[in-house]
């Protein structure tokens, strides 16, 4: 565990942070040694954006407005806008195209009370959404919501499988874990080619992303705490039987 700063609860083990663990683990020592976040953040390297202070933003502009306009994100002292930092530095160029999409949709209709379907898409995927890379059987019984299979009769295939956590959000409730919380899975599945080098992903990912694929909605949930390995209480007989949680599908 972290000891200090924003970050004194973050255990950089668990599976679903540790994908962060090298910029978080940094960042969070300068945060200790007395920077201010948007100043650790920064001096992290390749980053195409600069983080300032929340006080940069002007009133009445829109945050993804002025990212677009300035590539300066504007950054908060929690622990919401500090995970938001780390997925910039592990995720550039999605977070660059959730950006420019955010900016066009902004341009087109204005700001308003309601978003637009692509607009909460993005916003879902930017707080919420996680990518996985995953046998077919996987996948299927995801797709399905057929939580057994997913998870007991298939669970062995969990060692062929990763899933990587995108919403900052998501991650920002799992520092500390509860059993509901759940992830929206984008639907197109990693390609297995790409192996587990995260810049690859995140190529990949921003390549996939655009307005028409957002505007449907392409998300099933997953209850992450479930996945094997994630979660010692799910190996205890019983755990996927709990319909408040491992929802069956919509009739």
């Amino acid at each position: 565990m972290e000891a200090g700063g924003l970050t004194p609860r973050i255990d950089w083990n668990a599976p679903w942070l540790a994908p962060l663990a090298h910029h978080g683990k940094a960042v969070s020592l300068a945060i200790d040694r007395g920077q201010p976040l948007p100043h650790a953040l920064g001096a992290q390297p390749a980053c195409p954006v600069r983080f300032v202070p929340q006080e940069a933003l002007p009133p009445g502009v829109a945050y993804e407005q002025f990212i677009f306009d300035t590539a300066q994100v504007p950054t908060r002292e929690n622990l919401h806008d500090f995970l938001n930092g780390l997925c910039w530095l592990r995720f550039p160029l999605a977070k660059q195209r959730l950006n420019r999409l955010q900016a066009a949709e902004i341009g087109a209709v204005g700001v308003g009370a309601v978003r637009g379907a692509v607009r909460d898409a993005l916003t879902l995927f930017d707080e919420n959404a996680a990518l996985l890379q995953a046998p077919d059987a996987i996948w299927q019984a995801l797709l399905a919501r057929d939580w057994r299979a997913l998870f007991v009769t298939h669970r062995a295939l969990w060692a062929e499988a990763r899933l990587v956590l995108f919403g900052h959000a998501l991650m920002d409730k799992l520092v500390a874990p509860y059993k509901s919380i759940t992830a929206h899975v984008f639907r197109e599945p990693v390609p297995l080619l790409l192996g587990d080098e995260l810049a690859r992903w995140d190529a990949w990912l921003a390549d996939r992303l655009d307005a028409p694929t957002l505007a449907c909605k392409p998300f099933t949930p997953l209850p992450v705490l479930g996945v094997p390995g994630w979660w010692p209480a799910n190996e205890a007989p019983g755990f996927y039987d709990d319909p408040s949680v491992f929802r069956p599908p919509r009739a």
